[in-house]
């Protein structure tokens, strides 16, 4: 069980040591899971030079659907599922996770209306057993373009592990997608699906979203404000989507795809998170805004993996060594660790500091890329 008690002690020496304030060489004392101390390298577990740093929290990942649906027509039992993915995303140095699952469907895969609260049920029967090396929260990605997701916020918003709810519309032709001939092609062949037949899902999609979109927005605002948790709006794309949300009372904007957008969220007060598999790739892969003109501009609080897990760490590392950008490590890091987790209310990790969790990872580059050698969480190895 990953979750067993810590040891009493344990001391990480001849490290790298990655804190707020800058990179120190040396020993990092651990007790009862909590980081104790930062001191001259001593006996204790040699890293032998590599870096230590705080485990990253991922404010969102799609992967979880990789695992359960590993094709389009297999849908994969959820607790072996969900232990792939959860080996997947502690290789990429994160210690707490949030799963991003869909609330209410857009246009493919329907059956996300009855696999959730299952899924959900799947998630907390692993995190009780200990099944899991990652800590694993809950995204609600709730579509408002589905008159449906109104009674699966509502069974799903107090569930314990619920710690995050974001609004977001798929319908093709604004935010995300405003190219809906080119969104078309692409989803129909993502769903293997024929053009009749994918034509008649979009105008049912439309349909939805045109008479019940606001409506659906309006009840999971409620219910997140309810249940006392962070709103995020995803895909904003106009000054008015921005407006929108800070009228919400929503205080985080989470993909902003443009760069009018993303300042008009700074000048309301919204926190902005973006893709890290964006700013590696040099680019948006729908042709919205570049991340790395968002980071040049000042306007970028955290990175999500999206949809490759790893990419925060990856993305990290890189920007720290990006002459076009201020970061160094620690800020860089920050993005991808502090920053996410005072987002959600997480003020017991995401640093390295004295008192904090000792959720970590052991981080060697060969020629310029980060390997996670190890990773603890909690003060107990799980990688």
């Amino acid at each position: 069980m990953f979750d067993a008690q810590p040891p009493a002690a344990l001391t990480l020496s001849h490290a790298r040591i990655v804190t707020p304030a800058g990179v120190t060489e040396g020993a990092l004392r651990i007790e009862e899971g909590r980081i104790a101390g930062i001191g001259a390298a001593t006996d204790g577990l040699d890293l032998r030079g590599a870096y230590l740093i705080p485990g990253i929290v991922d404010l969102h990942t799609d992967h979880v659907e990789r695992h359960t649906h590993p094709r389009v027509s297999v849908l994969w039992p959820f607790l072996p599922a969900l232990m792939a993915h959860d080996a997947v995303v502690i290789s990429g140095g994160t210690t707490t996770v949030f799963d991003s699952l869909s609330v209410g469907a857009s246009m493919k895969r329907p059956e996300r209306r009855e696999i959730l609260e299952p899924l959900v049920a799947a998630l907390a029967e692993g995190q009780a057993a200990g099944a899991f090396r990652a800590e694993h929260l809950l995204h609600l990605r709730c579509e408002i373009s589905d008159p449906a997701t109104m009674a699966l916020v509502d069974a799903t918003a107090t569930h314990p592990l619920t710690r995050l709810v974001s609004v977001m519309d798929h319908t093709p032709g604004d935010r995300q997608s405003p190219d809906v001939d080119k969104w078309f092609t692409h989803m129909i062949h993502e769903m293997e699906v024929d053009e009749e037949t994918g034509r008649a899902m979009m105008d049912d999609l439309f349909e939805r979203s045109r008479a019940r979109g606001a409506e659906v927005r309006a009840h999971v605002i409620r219910a997140a404000h309810a249940a006392t948790l962070p709103l995020m709006s995803h895909d904003d794309r106009t000054v008015e989507h921005a407006e929108q949300a800070a009228a919400e009372g929503v205080a985080i904007s989470e993909f902003p795809t443009t760069l009018e957008a993303a300042r008009r969220a700074r000048e309301l007060g919204l926190a902005i998170v973006a893709g890290a598999p964006n700013y590696l790739r040099g680019g948006s892969q729908s042709g919205n805004v570049a991340v790395a003109e968002l980071l040049a501009h000042g306007l970028v609080d955290a990175l999500a993996s999206d949809y490759v897990p790893r990419s925060p760490l990856d993305a990290a590392f890189k920007l720290a060594a990006d002459p076009a950008l201020p970061h160094d490590l620690p800020a860089a890091l920050a993005l991808v660790s502090g920053n996410p987790a005072r987002m959600t209310g997480l003020g017991d990790r995401g640093q390295i500091a004295e008192g904090f969790r000792a959720d970590l990872a052991a981080v060697r580059l060969v020629d310029g890329q980060p390997v996670v050698q190890a990773v603890w969480r909690n003060g107990r190895q799980v990688f």
